[in-house]
């Protein structure tokens, strides 16, 4: 069953790499959808779309992202599957 999730990660998260290596686990999942940083400058965003089971493990990776990152908070609601996104872009 394919669904979306939308995550907002607080923490040091901007400029060590999560959006990049967030991509890297996205296209490796199958998934499509977005990062983005925010502007504040301690978030990240993330949509992503695809099997409920890949969306778990790209959750878990959320959790503590690439070396350098210091997660403090994962906010994560999943929401119906749209199909509006052809892969995983960097915003």
């Amino acid at each position: 069953m394919k669904k979306r999730i939308e995550a907002i990660i607080k923490g040091s998260v901007q400029g060590v790499g999560f959006r990049y290596y967030c991509h890297e686990e996205a296209k490796n999942l199958g998934l499509t959808g977005f990062a983005a940083n925010l502007p504040c400058g301690k978030e990240v965003r993330i949509i992503a779309e695809g099997d409920e089971e890949s969306l778990d493990k790209l959750a878990l990776w959320l959790r503590h992202g690439p070396q350098g990152a210091r997660v403090e908070a994962v906010e994560i609601s999943e929401n119906a599957y749209l199909g509006e996104f052809s892969d995983f872009k960097l915003l």
